[in-house]
């Protein structure tokens, strides 16, 4: 397998299928992966890297398991460096706090023994207190679109990686957005479901009863399939809590500000005009639409940081602080973590915090039965240069449209809603209650089916890609959709390839040509590069003509098998060989 034909952004059900159908192997997947690590080592993604030799073991491990019994078999993963990996050194973004564990994190390991492949350690904002993704002594992590824009925290090189092509997903944590941002401002899927539903045994706290572990995908489907695999009750964890596995609903009602929301930084403008133009498409769907007082969840949100829940902080990493007087720290992390130490904050604080909280949590609750609350992920996103001039105002912009959501224990789904301009994503956020991320993924679904901006493409199949047959499921994966049945204008010859599984091939001819039986499909053209990636010599995509005298894209075959196939034009279908 070339390296070059490994496709960009790598999927599960990309890399299933090219495990399948013999394209590429674990290892050859990893040895691109380190390859493309070491061509970007200048934009700051990994603390621990990718090498190859330390992938080696697990790569042979796989051959012992039972791929039917390992669901995210050869499936590599990066880990935010504030989660264990067994014998790898855990850093939270501070050499001074390095351990190595001597036992993976629950999540990991539930993911290693379902297959997946951990590659090693991402960058984050020092023990995950930013959200930008320049607070780091391992440097600043640059956008994975745009370089001189953030990247967005805390889980900032969980989120460039994936997008990078150096992971087919990636694990971070949220406690204020930490996973939701980067996922946002580098065009991936953020998943951070209800506390407790993922173990955090095994995580460096940031505010150990809020904090969440995430996931980052390049689509939905993704996020859920590893969802499957590490949501769990963990007895070992103090936080971990029963909950039920995803299943998509779609939400009875959409509830979305009703004041004007508050938008910054260089793409101001374009931020608010994409905002009214997702408003209008809230509205063009079948799901009711309410107006609502965001003021609630804003109040929430202030808690989170001008509250009491500040000092948690403190109670996590306050002994370290003082113990090494700020030695290997940011200087705002230092700052931040040090405020949760102010004598101000008496026991009354927490109470009163608690009881306000809780009636807050009530009223949520009443609204979003069966309801889904959405917002922009970020009202807009900066240059590194702005960060690095004004580091806490425009953080805390950054979390404007986040920070309410762990105290009130809200499920949060970002994806992706289009684009301010080129290399700048939009990121929406669904929120849902407690132990309702299925609200969140159907919401997200049926946004992302109804985009009228979404271009497709006609594919004319004809083997083993029609309905029924073994590689249904890679149009399938990639979005694409049944039209119709149709047949070919009568200029094709018909050939059984000696093909190993067999298959047939279209060839265009001047004389003794036959109509031959296809079907028409409906794909995204975004995935028409991917799909191509699948499809093996002799065959290729081409222009193939239809007996209305309609153009489509479908599959045609290089000219010299036609000398060593067999001739099937006669029984004009693929279906007709195997009935």
């Amino acid at each position: 397998m070339k390296k070059n034909n490994i496709i960009k952004s790598i999927t599960i059900s990309y890399l299933k299928d090219g495990y399948e159908n013999g394209l590429f192997s674990p290892l050859d997947i990893c040895v691109e992966i380190v390859r493309r690590v070491e061509a970007t080592l200048h934009m700051n993604i990994w603390i621990t890297k990718p090498k190859l030799e330390n992938l080696i073991p697990y790569i042979d491990n796989l051959m012992k398991m039972d791929k039917e019994k390992a669901p995210l078999w050869g499936i590599p993963f990066a880990i935010k460096d504030n989660i264990d990996l067994i014998n790898v050194p855990t850093t939270a973004g501070c050499e001074g706090y390095k351990y190595i564990p001597e036992e993976s994190s629950t999540v990991v390991k539930l993911l290693i023994e379902a297959g997946a492949i951990p590659l090693g350690k991402t960058n984050l904002d020092q023990f995950a207190t930013g959200l930008v993704g320049t607070r780091s002594m391992y440097g600043e992590t640059h956008n994975a679109l745009k370089g001189k824009l953030i990247s967005g925290g805390s889980s900032s090189g969980s989120a460039v990686c994936v997008a990078m092509g150096q992971a087919a997903f990636s694990l971070g944590t949220d406690t204020a957005g930490f996973g939701r941002v980067p996922a946002a401002l580098n065009n991936l899927v953020g998943l951070k479901s209800s506390i407790g539903a993922w173990s955090t045994k095994g995580v460096v706290p940031a505010c150990a009863s809020l904090d969440c572990v995430t996931v980052l995908t390049n689509n939905l489907d993704d996020a859920i399939k590893v969802d499957k695999v590490v949501r769990l009750f963990d007895e070992d964890c103090p936080w971990s809590n029963p909950s039920k596995p995803i299943s998509k609903t779609i939400p009875e009602k959409i509830y979305i500000p009703k004041l004007e929301l508050t938008f910054f930084g260089p793409y101001e403008k374009q931020y608010r005009e994409k905002w009214n133009s997702v408003v209008g498409k809230l509205k063009s769907l079948n799901i009711e639409i309410e107006y609502i007082d965001y003021s609630l969840f804003a109040e929430a949100a202030a808690i989170l940081y001008d509250g009491p829940w500040i000092a948690e902080r403190w109670a996590s990493l306050g002994q370290f602080i003082e113990k090494n007087k700020g030695a290997g720290m940011v200087e705002v992390t230092e700052t931040i973590l040090k405020n949760g130490n102010n004598t101000n904050l008496k026991a009354e604080s927490v109470f009163k915090a608690m009881h306000r909280l809780g009636e807050i949590k009530v009223k949520v609750k009443k609204i979003l039965h069966n309801a889904v609350l959405i917002m922009p992920t970020v009202g807009g996103t900066y240059t590194r240069a702005e960060v690095d001039s004004d580091p806490i105002n425009t953080n805390s912009n950054l979390g404007l449209y986040t920070n309410h959501c762990n105290l009130l224990n809200l499920t949060a789904l970002d994806f992706q809603a289009g684009w301010i301009e080129e290399d700048v994503p939009f990121g929406l956020t669904s929120f849902a209650l407690d132990n309702c991320e299925g609200l969140n993924f159907g919401m997200a679904g049926v946004y992302q089916r109804n985009d009228t901006e979404e271009v497709t493409t006609t594919l004319a199949v004809c083997g083993l890609h029609m309905r029924g047959f073994q590689l249904e499921k890679q149009l399938i994966g990639l979005d694409g959709a049944f039209i119709r049945e149709a047949k070919t204008a009568a200029i094709y010859k018909f050939l059984k390839l000696p093909t190993n599984p067999s298959k047939p091939g279209l060839i265009k001819v001047q004389a003794d040509g036959g109509s031959i039986e296809v079907e028409l499909w409906s794909m995204p053209t975004k995935n028409i590069g991917l799909f191509l990636s699948y499809i093996q010599a002799p065959l290729g995509l081409g222009s193939i003509q239809l007996d209305d005298g309609q153009e489509v894209t479908g599959f045609i075959c290089e000219g010299y098998m036609e000398n060593i196939s067999e001739d099937i034009t006669k029984y004009s279908s693929w279906r007709n060989i195997h009935e």
